[in-house]
């Protein structure tokens, strides 16, 4: 065997597709030098095609039993133990412990399948069917050895779960926000958790079911600009610029932040950002932070028996290291800014820390922690009062008597400079990123910057990382958006330095990912719904779905072959439908072409002449939706047939909402901006410095959005044609 034909093997054990299908249906074929490059931020040693054999048969050598086996609860408990032909099965036993704390013992003999040794196959057991779902220790105990091998067990439901109302097959409309857009008259230039508890309250009272939100993740106090919701610093943890600070309980009872906040300076410029139309992050955590600073000082004063300063304590010790290291980085962030004499953000993340400083666990890191407790404790009361106040909107949404509540976002990754990359020990894969292979909207593909999970190290730890990530997001909502969800099958990496089109599809072990999700998701009473959007490969449809996971319809990019756009009619139940999204032009947006204007503006395009095939196709599907839209009698009567003389004015607006919620999909999603016909997009894909990503507010206030009539009238028919709905299917 030469070195080539080895990459090629040990590739292959590595799950990395040597080919794949392109967005345009061709077979694609991944280089050698991609793969190299993969193996070795997987941890493979490619200096020699002896270093690679023995490096991959050091990942590959097994204990008798896998750290972990995940089985669904319908299916057979087999599974196979590795044992030499010298071991004796007579030597072994076994004990199961459940999470509630049964015990199931006995020989390994009382269990055997078969015993497949003498031709060169593994032993074969089978546990009893009527395990309980859970996370169970499974031991392995042999004779004269004193430990014994352990092994997760991981029982779970066939499906996510879903509330009565889904699997009764009512049919549900709810809005979507980017939290951060939300004006009114009290948030601090920024929207907050009281403002979605706010807009929660208004949304049930207009029949809505459900808010869905973006990720809240916790992104960069020290460099605010750092903004995108989909490139957090950590997905464990939460973006402390939601606080509300008027609502903390330390507001009204401190004199000195009173008087702060009084004075003429403060509320001048709290006026600016408040009436901005976009967002200020920098000037929002100017605001912020030194007022949440008084108050947390105000916190200090307590006396440490009051039941405040107990529950305090209490999430502190239930954060845990995970927590800790969070508060440490973000309070290491900050001051390695202000050290420089520049508070803008030139130290970006740990990559341009001092070398002493570059990951949690340095010595000099704990110098830190030791000097600077206060400062840490402080980012610890902040992630305490996020997740409070998310509990409170959580507790809104159930008060109100919605069906789903609300629902939060996970995002695909973490930024490759926040805190959880470093304090990483192994769980993600620094010398890549996650991407997206080149398509028609995205020619040259896409790296963002987001280091994978090493499925190695998931495996190894029992999965546990993607069970904490599950649970930390599960909280506090009725359903959880997967950001990407086809990545639980494959992920496109790129090797870190390479452009996107330099990687490939690596696989992960889809079934136990899967299997877990529902197991949290009935943990949680969480719903999901998978971003299922790009190129979808055929093996993954039915599995989403037979995981009970609601798929994600954006009528835009439900059309046929032919160009014409399917019924709503037709779509999925187990489905959400929405006419745009966040990576999208707004609906005025779109059929104004608002969005093509920009991009020339922007410079993204090549040529006119690509920009004329844009208009030319965009025309194109204009013309086949209005017809799609006459054909299903849904307009008024003084809406032509042509859509070059067609506006996207209010009528068809609502013709479109209308259109779509009286159709299949069990959830029904309405974003704000195209309620208040908004043409200006909140992301612009592919952009970085071009166009103010993440920031552009909505046109009115969260308190005018529901006084207006036309809007009362549109979320009294949409509740109605629901209704309709849900009784046609039936």
């Amino acid at each position: 065997m030469n070195m080539d034909t080895t990459i090629e093997k040990v590739a292959v054990e590595a799950g990395i597709a040597g080919e794949y299908k392109d967005a345009w249906g061709r077979d694609a074929v991944v280089d050698k030098q991609t793969k190299e490059a993969l193996l070795s931020a997987l941890g493979y040693d490619l200096s020699s095609e002896k270093a690679l054999l023995k490096s991959a048969e050091k990942k590959k050598n097994k204990e008798i039993i896998a750290p972990v086996t995940v089985f669904t609860q319908d299916a057979e408990k087999i599974f196979h133990l590795n044992l030499s032909k010298a071991a004796r099965v007579s030597d072994f036993s076994w004990q199961l412990t459940t999470e509630c704390g049964q015990k199931l013992s006995g020989d390994i003999s009382s269990l055997l399948v078969s015993d497949g040794r003498e031709a060169n196959q593994p032993v074969t057991i089978a546990l009893p069917d009527s395990l309980p779902m859970g996370y169970h220790s499974f031991q392995l105990r042999r004779k004269r050895r004193k430990s014994p091998i352990q092994m997760r067990l991981i029982i779970a439901p066939t499906q996510c779960y879903k509330p009565s109302v889904l699997r009764n097959g009512d049919k549900l409309w709810g809005a979507s926000v980017q939290l951060y857009t939300l004006r009114s008259k009290n948030n601090w230039g920024i929207g907050d958790f009281s403002d979605l508890k706010a807009l929660v309250a208004s949304v049930a009272k207009h029949g809505g079911d459900f808010v869905g939100i973006n990720p809240i993740h916790a992104l960069f106090p020290a460099t605010p600009e750092s903004a995108s919701p989909y490139s957090p610093s950590s997905r464990l943890w939460l973006n402390i610029l939601y606080i509300d600070v008027q609502s903390v309980p330390e507001f009204l009872s401190s004199q000195h932040v009173q008087e702060y906040v009084n004075t003429e300076d403060f509320k001048e410029q709290l006026a600016l950002i408040r009436d901005s139309e976009w967002v200020d992050y920098q000037g929002v955590t100017a605001l912020k932070l030194p007022v949440l600073r008084l108050l947390f000082d105000e916190f200090k004063q307590l006396r440490d028996d009051t039941s405040r300063v107990q529950t305090f304590k209490d999430f502190i010790r239930d954060g845990g290291e995970s927590l800790e290291q969070q508060a440490l980085f973000d309070a290491l962030h900050i001051e390695l800014n202000q050290s420089t004499g520049n508070d803008a953000g030139d130290v970006w993340g740990w990559p341009v820390f001092p070398e002493t400083l570059k990951h949690a666990k340095k010595p000099a890191v704990a110098d830190f922690a030791k000097t600077h407790h206060e400062d840490i404790e402080f980012f610890m009361y902040l992630q305490w009062i996020s997740q409070q106040q998310l509990e409170l909107v959580h507790q809104e949404a159930t008060d109100k008597g919605m069906k789903l509540g609300l629902y939060r976002d996970l995002a695909v990754g973490v930024c490759h400079s926040g805190a959880e990359t470093w304090a990483d020990e192994g769980g993600l894969v620094l010398d890549a990123s996650i991407g997206a292979p080149p398509d028609a909207l995205g020619p040259l593909g896409q790296v963002w910057g987001l280091p994978p999970f090493n499925p190695d190290y998931l495996e190894n730890n029992a999965y546990q990382p993607f069970i904490e990530l599950l649970r930390a997001n599960m909280q506090y909502c009725g359903a959880l958006r997967i950001d990407h969800i086809l990545g639980l099958l494959r992920l496109w990496w790129v090797p870190k330095g390479r452009p996107a089109c330099d990687g490939a599809y690596i696989y992960n072990k889809v079934n136990d990912l899967l299997s877990i999700l529902a197991l949290e998701s009935h943990r949680y009473k969480c719903s999901v719904i998978g971003e299922d959007l790009g190129t979808v490969p055929d093996e993954i449809v039915s599995m989403l779905n037979n995981a009970g996971i609601h798929s994600y319809k954006v009528l835009f990019f439900e059309t046929a072959k032919d160009g014409g756009y399917y019924s709503p009619q037709h779509y999925a139940p187990q489905s959400m439908a929405t006419l745009c999204t966040h990576d999208m032009p707004t609906l005025k947006g779109f059929w104004h072409c608002e969005d093509l204007k920009l991009g020339e503006k922007l410079g993204l395009y090549n040529d006119q002449e690509e920009l004329k095939v844009l208009y030319d196709g965009r025309a194109y599907n204009k013309q086949r939706l209005l017809d799609s839209l006459h054909w299903h009698v849904v307009l008024p009567d003084h809406i032509g047939h042509d859509a070059a003389y067609v506006p996207m004015d209010t009528a068809l607006s609502h013709a479109l909402h209308l259109h779509l919620a009286a159709g299949a999909s069990s959830l029904f999603s309405v974003q704000l901006e195209d309620l208040l016909e908004m043409d200006s997009p909140v992301n612009v894909p592919g952009t970085c410095n071009e166009y103010p990503n993440w920031r552009r507010k909505l046109s009115v206030s969260l308190e005018e959005i529901f006084a207006r009539s036309d809007i009362n009238v549109l979320a009294e028919k949409l509740t109605k044609i629901r209704v309709e709905a849900s009784r046609s299917d039936s």
